[in-house]
């Protein structure tokens, strides 16, 4: 069954540019901000709708 729900390492490290260190830190921190939020969360994959909010949706600091 093929999941289009999440994002694994291999899908970050294409849509960032990125190497695969720094996708698995992206994949860790944008999983802790979601588990502090009580979701439950996979390691090495992140949910596909969070990863485009909190990478194009803008800032959360209130600059924009």
């Amino acid at each position: 069954m093929e999941n289009n729900t999440f994002y694994d390492v291999n899908d970050i490290m294409a849509i960032c540019g990125c190497k695969q260190s720094k996708a698995y830190s992206v994949i860790r921190e944008l999983n802790s901000e979601l588990a502090a939020k009580g979701f439950l969360i996979f390691q090495g994959k992140v949910n596909k709708t969070y990863f485009h909010e909190r990478m194009y949706s803008g800032r959360k600091d209130g600059n924009e």
